[in-house]
């Protein structure tokens, strides 16, 4: 009789190649009931809805949000294709939103197909699909991105969005305007189609972006076919930027729409800058005394199992990989190994700032020595390998719990060069110590130490306008990730603001 584990394992084959097929939508008739039961108690499947699943991990913390999240946009794309085939497609809203890079998990999805029942079918942690009855467009005008999700093309999204998507979403309206090279992409579908209104509020958005070319083209194109048009800007207010028609990514015009879109709320909250300290020395020895609280505190956040007394083992240069088993193999001496590392790293780097040297010219020159510092430790150990310390990532990642998917790996590459940039070019100190952490965290550009290096480019930035440095405290983590997801799902960066500014004060009273 076979054992429990070997059972186990052949229940696992089965989802192995489940998996190796590309499923991740996986329904009760792929697996035989007694396999389904087994992985589900075990904790490898979870149910999404009667009869169908998702491969999850058995260590997650019953309720944890992560393997869904992970999973939505292929899972949706999977019961989506089982129940309507190939006739449906997702809203002209959410598709724009997927096409310019913004793949925050919705908590409804709109569906539109001719085969709908207008019924709402209710997910995990309150995420649902929402099915409109509804004719589809042309073949043509649908495309299907790299997860099956069926989309209205940007041309197509564009002509049939709802007005009120340019007010309550106008940094993925505008980036999506942004990627429209001619207004012979349009005048197509409007001028088929005898779109008037439509063609009206299309030119008056090219031109808030100031796009004023493709803007006189559609009104002229369709006066000539003998429309009435009349040009109306559906923004609430003036683009922040003006959107290139060079620049072709979404995401680097989504990533300067938000550094300017938030820049007033923060200089309305955070306290005035002091200016750069006169006692360089006495700075520097202030960030050095704070080394043991910060390290304690950055590390606990990201979920390592460190003390005082591990941190002081490793800061005195007891660390001995060679001969002692417990700094060789255990992960959480590797980390406390590398933040020790990465701390001289950066204060290297505040030398220069506190000079009055460019904050953002030294952090983008020294931020990959810090990341390599941060994990050479386990490299050297065996924990991690070689090539883990090669830069940005080159696979997707995802974040525990949020709702907020990082951009794609050649986004990363567009977007980076952009953000140091906008923080060499930025004026205020507070823009640049907010902006410079939830931007780089918004990004994820490493697969792992996302937040470590947020925390210490923050730092960075803080030193450039006179401001202590600042620990981040475990006992607010929960405020501190809500905070970052807010920005990251809603655009709204006033909790974050608020929460640095409180914990800056604090440090300097």
């Amino acid at each position: 009789m076979a054992a429990p584990s070997e059972k186990l394992a052949e229940s696992l084959e089965v989802l192995k190649t489940l998996q190796e097929n590309g499923r991740i939508s996986i329904r009760s008739v792929d697996l035989s009931r007694v396999h389904r039961e087994r992985l589900v108690d075990k904790g490898y499947l979870q149910e999404v809805m009667k009869g169908w699943y998702i491969p999850t991990r058995p260590d997650e913390i019953a309720g944890e949000s992560t393997a869904w999240y992970t999973s939505f946009w292929h899972f949706c794309a999977g019961y989506l294709e089982t129940r309507f085939g190939q006739s449906w497609s997702l809203s002209p809203e959410q598709s724009i939103k997927l096409q310019v890079g913004n793949r925050t998990v919705p908590l409804q999805l709109y569906v539109r197909s001719p085969n709908a029942n207008n019924k709402i079918t209710n997910l995990l942690h309150g995420t649902s699909i929402v099915e409109i009855k509804s004719s589809l467009v042309q073949k043509a005008e649908i495309i299907i991105d790299p997860d099956g999700l069926r989309l209205f093309s940007m041309p197509s999204s564009l002509v049939n969005c709802a007005e009120d998507f340019y007010r309550r979403n106008s940094t993925d309206a505008r980036a999506a305007l942004g990627m429209v090279r001619d207004a012979s992409e349009l005048l197509s579908p409007l001028l088929e189609g005898g779109h008037s209104i439509v063609a009206g509020r299309i030119a008056g958005a090219f031109r808030n972006i100031g796009r004023d070319r493709i803007a006189d083209e559609i009104i002229k194109s369709m006066r000539a076919a003998d429309y009435d048009v009349r040009e109306n800007d559906p923004f609430e207010a003036k683009s922040p930027v003006i959107i290139s028609s060079r620049e072709r990514s979404p995401y680097v015009h989504r990533i300067r729409l938000m550094w300017q879109s938030m820049r007033e709320p923060i200089l309305s909250v955070f306290p005035a800058s002091p200016g750069l300290p006169k006692d360089t020395d006495a700075y520097l020895k202030q960030t050095a005394d704070t080394y043991l609280q910060d390290a304690y505190n950055s590390l606990s956040i990201e979920g390592y199992k460190v003390s005082a007394e591990l941190i002081e083992h490793v800061r005195h240069g007891n660390w001995n990989p060679e001969n002692e088993e417990n700094d060789r193999n255990h992960k959480n001496a590797m980390a406390a190994r590398g933040y020790w590392q990465a701390y001289q790293a950066v204060q290297a780097s505040l030398k220069d700032i506190l000079k009055g040297d460019n904050a953002g010219v030294i952090v983008d020159r020294d931020h990959s020595t810090w990341y390599r510092e941060l994990f050479a430790p386990s490299v050297t150990a065996g924990i991690l390998k070689a090539p883990d310390l090669a830069g940005y990532r080159n696979i997707p990642i995802y974040i525990r719990r949020s709702m907020h998917v990082p951009p794609n790996v050649d986004a990363v590459r567009d977007i980076m060069p952009v953000f140091f940039e906008l923080l060499m070019e930025e004026q205020e100190p507070a823009v640049r110590i907010v902006l410079g952490h939830f931007v780089f965290v918004y990004i994820h550009p490493y697969v792992d130490g996302n937040g470590r290096i947020g925390r210490f480019l923050m730092n960075a930035m803080l030193a450039s306008g006179g401001f202590p440095w600042t620990v981040v405290p475990l006992e607010q983590r929960d405020r501190y990730m809500n905070a970052l997801e807010i920005a990251s799902t809603q655009q709204d960066i006033l909790p974050f603001v608020a929460f640095i500014s409180d914990l800056v004060r604090a440090t300097g009273r």
